[in-house]
């Protein structure tokens, strides 16, 4: 199973260094392409607002292929996507071609986590859900200092043809590795969308966009809010974006293993409301490198505990239903990265980068509020469940 979930795994850290990295590329793009900061980083907006949109709509198609089929197709369609970007000369191609590796995205991680669920066993589950989305982090840690400092040293382009080429490499992976699974998703969109008359599904979600449109509305202009610290210096904003990065892979680790252990309610509660604390002294680490460093190291690790535990909770909602949840979460929070997005650049150009820090933490203080409500009237939102319960999940066609 273990090497399994790596495979995965591969997968994602692939699109987390896509989704990412363009908020560190945001001035060598915008002068390449002739276009403002702004604009440029309104190439996150399209991404995430694209994978929001087609994400149930890709799921609706593609509902009766096996699980192993769908994740080839999305990994096909991302490498396809960031191939065009590299190539692409003019803005307009670019952000189409954002849409083009989006659908690829959109189609890929909500399955990767439905398979993690679908194969381990019900008392692993949280830290099979966090091996696999810990591509993500493991981006940040690795993938995605990398690739800004090949962007801002070298070419952005550059860093796409190594988006492209680690996608290459998670569909090698997958081709070898991850067998034919059938689970049980409904193949008309209406039903996919009816868990949104459950009022606890609606809530969940909710959080999830919540939480990303707070994150994004800061992390897509890192570049120009820690200006003061870096100045302006690719390679000191690449050492940041590591250190958080290795943050959040310490982050997702506890979390895993606080969602198996703790209830996940309370785990997610808490964590949010650390994330909020440390989002709020924005204002304090941004002008010198030393308080840039601590600040984006308290950073990392809240804000992948509460994602880990919010999946599990997630994923016991509806055990029988996990890739239909699974994916109406990840629109929620593309569609939170898309107004992140926006937001971000819209204050960026009307007020500076000073003024992104309180939109965020204004943002994540309304997902604590939806939080804090999961804690008081838990039989009104997801809440964990006994392992037994949890294990109903559907895995037939699944080679032993």
């Amino acid at each position: 199973m273990r090497t399994r979930l790596i495979t995965l795994a591969v997968g994602t850290f692939a699109i987390g260094i896509d989704v990412l990295v363009t908020a560190s590329l945001v001035a060598p793009m915008s002068r390449d392409l002739q276009v403002s900061e702004s604009a440029a980083g309104q190439l996150v907006t399209v991404f995430a607002l694209s994978y929001a949109i087609l994400s149930p709509l890709l799921a609706a198609l593609t509902a009766r292929m096996s699980r192993k089929h769908v994740l080839l197709a999305a990994l096909t369609l991302f490498v396809l996507g960031n191939v065009a970007t590299a190539l692409a000369p003019t803005y307009a191609l670019v952000m189409a071609s954002r849409v083009v590796a989006a659908a690829g995205a959109s189609l890929y991680t909500p399955n990767a986590s439905a398979v993690a669920a679908a194969i381990a066993p019900p008392e692993s589950m949280g830290r099979a859900i966090a091996t696999v989305m810990g591509g993500l982090t493991v981006a940040t840690a690795l993938g995605v200092p990398i690739g800004s400092f090949i962007g801002g040293t070298m070419n952005w382009r550059a860093t796409m043809w190594l988006v492209a080429a680690l996608g290459a490499i998670a569909l090698v992976g997958v081709t070898r590795a991850i067998p034919h699974i059938q689970l049980p998703i409904p193949t008309k969109l209406r039903d996919r969308l009816a868990p949104l008359g459950d009022r606890r599904v609606v809530a969940a979600l909710a959080l999830a966009m919540l939480v990303f449109s707070s994150f994004y509305t800061l992390y897509t202009y890192l570049g120009p809010v820690l200006n003061p610290a870096t100045g302006g210096n690719a390679t000191k904003l690449s050492v940041l974006l590591c250190v958080y990065g290795s943050m959040a892979v310490v982050g997702t680790t506890i979390g895993g293993k606080l969602a198996d252990t703790r209830d996940p309610r309370k785990v997610r509660f808490t964590a949010l409301a650390c994330f909020a604390a440390v989002l709020a002294m924005v204002p304090v680490g941004r002008h010198w490198f030393i308080g840039a460093l601590v600040w984006v190291a308290l950073l990392g690790v809240p804000s992948v505990i509460q994602y880990v535990s919010h999946l599990k909770l997630l994923v016991e909602l509806v055990p029988q239903a996990t890739p239909l949840l699974l994916g109406l979460n990840a629109s929620a929070q593309y569609l939170g990265m898309g107004i992140g997005g926006a937001v971000g650049g819209a204050a960026l150009g009307a007020w500076g980068p000073s003024s992104l820090g309180w939109i965020s933490t204004t943002f994540l203080l309304a997902a604590v509020v939806l939080a804090l409500a999961a804690l008081r009237h838990p039989a009104s939102f997801p809440q964990s469940t006994a392992p037994e319960a949890a294990s109903v999940r559907g895995r037939s066609a699944m080679p032993g």
